[in-house]
Parts: structure tokens; C-alpha cells; sequence
């Protein structure tokens, strides 16, 4: 089994970190690279930056925060947020970022997906699936999980594979800042439809929903945001819990 990646989550309503529940209703925390480099000095595995309300502006105004916190953080970057096509997609790389999350973009026009995968690798193109539950499964949201796709979330995924998406941001929106445990259920439909890295996110509150999520939900990943902004958790007590329940972690 590969190692679990421990992420923390920063959604950005530039130029503040915020924090909302199920995605509204947003609070305002401080400065992002502050907390960005904290996490790093703790032993996060990658950052995940989220402009969250650009696609509703039409903009991404993450390059400036992405250049200064690659100054002092030296783990892997994800950018997303208003990245509309090839050009959002290299300036956010060519800013810093390792890997770029897109989600309104891909819905609307799928294609770009294989396009930005040929031109930067399936290894920097994240799929970002904003999940809601229905009576039929779950279906995939975009502008920050506002707006209705009418496409089925678990179908979406592995589109999105084949379009050449090298892993996965499962957001469940109806847990989203609820820290009440992710959407197991979700990430188990989702992770044994594909076979590319599936990323939780959406509910952490406290440690049992990290083992929860990676033994029952088979998550490769857990990106957080609730419990270490507000300093529910500490990276240390998620670490130790991750070893004692025998969850495999990078070594620090």
C-alpha cells in the first residue's frame, strides 16, 4: 500500500484565507502564507491552494500568493480556481504550482482536461469533483459547488480518468466544514471505479474520520482544512494516530 498523503486545504478569497461550512458562509482567518508555511514546518505532505470564488468573477488571483509561499515551503503546490483554459493552467505552473485543480472548466468543456494533460503531463492535472448526495448517487457541482452539472459524480470520475486527470479531489459538499466525517461512501464509489490517486475532502473533525475515509472509503489521500485551521488537531496527533492505527504516512 502506498503512502497516505496528509493535505491541508486553504480556500482563498483573496487575499485571506476563509473557511465556510458546506462551502458558505465564509469567515475570514488571515494570511494563507502564514498558515501554509506552518504546515510545512509541521510536516504536511502538500498544500492545496483554492481560489474559491474566482470562476464566479472569471479570474484566479492565486499566482502572487503561489510565488511568495514557494519562497519558504518546499512541498508539492495545487492550485485551483478560475482556471479557465491552457493559458490560467501554465501561469499557475510557471508561478510555482505543481499540479493545477480544475473543476467549472472541465464540466463545461471536457476536452481541456486531455489538453492540458498531452501539454503538462496527466502528473500536474488534477479533477476537482464537487459532490452532492441525490437519490440516485451523487451529482458533480462547479462554481464552488453552486451550480448543477446533471452529471453523475462517480460517472464524472471516470471520465475524467480517461481523459487523462491524474488524480482526483473528491469534495463531498454536504460535509464540507460540518467536521462530522467525510463521505466514505462516496470515496469508496468513486476509488473502485478508477484507478488514479482519489483525494478526500470534506468533513475531518476528528482522528477516527481519517481512518474511516482510508480503510473504508480506500481515499490515497486526505486533504483537511477545518480541524488545523482552527486548531482542532495538530499534525503531530493526526501523524501518531496514523501510525498507531497502522495507516502508512511519510516518515519526517
Amino acid at each position: 500500500m502506498r503512502n497516505i498523503r496528509l493535505i491541508a486545504r486553504l480556500d482563498i478569497k483573496a487575499p485571506n484565507l476563509v473557511k465556510g461550512i458546506q462551502l458558505e458562509g465564509l469567515r475570514k482567518l488571515g494570511d494563507p502564507n502564514i498558515f501554509a508555511k506552518k504546515y510545512y514546518q509541521e510536516g504536511i505532505d502538500e498544500i492545496y491552494f483554492e481560489d474559491i470564488v474566482a470562476s464566479l468573477y472569471e479570474r484566479n488571483s492565486l499566482v502572487e500568493i503561489i510565488k511568495r509561499t514557494t519562497e519558504n515551503v518546499f512541498v508539492p503546490i495545487t492550485v485551483g480556481g478560475g482556471l479557465r483554459n491552457i493559458n490560467d493552467i501554465s501561469s499557475a505552473l510557471r508561478s510555482g504550482a505543481d499540479k493545477v485543480s480544475i473543476n467549472t472548466a472541465a464540466i463545461k468543456n471536457p476536452e481541456i482536461i486531455k489538453k492540458a494533460a498531452k501539454r503538462f503531463g496527466s502528473q500536474s492535472i488534477v479533477l476537482s469533483i464537487q459532490a452532492k448526495k441525490n437519490t440516485n448517487g451523487w451529482e458533480a457541482y462547479f462554481d464552488n459547488g453552486r451550480e448543477h452539472s446533471g452529471i453523475d459524480a462517480v460517472d464524472w470520475a471516470s471520465r475524467g480518468e480517461e481523459l487523462g486527470a491524474g488524480e482526483l479531489l473528491v469534495t463531498s459538499v454536504d460535509k464540507e466544514g460540518m467536521a462530522k466525517g467525510f463521505d466514505s461512501e462516496l470515496i469508496k464509489e468513486i476509488s473502485s471505479n478508477v484507478s488514479i490517486p482519489v483525494i478526500a475532502s470534506g468533513g475531518m473533525g476528528k482522528l477516527d474520520h481519517l481512518s474511516d475515509v482510508i480503510k473504508l472509503g480506500g481515499a490515497d489521500a486526505v486533504a483537511m482544512a477545518h480541524v488545523l485551521h482552527y486548531e482542532i488537531l495538530t499534525l503531530n496527533e493526526i501523524r501518531d494516530y496514523a501510525f498507531k492505527e497502522g495507516i502508512p504516512i511519510r516518515n519526517i
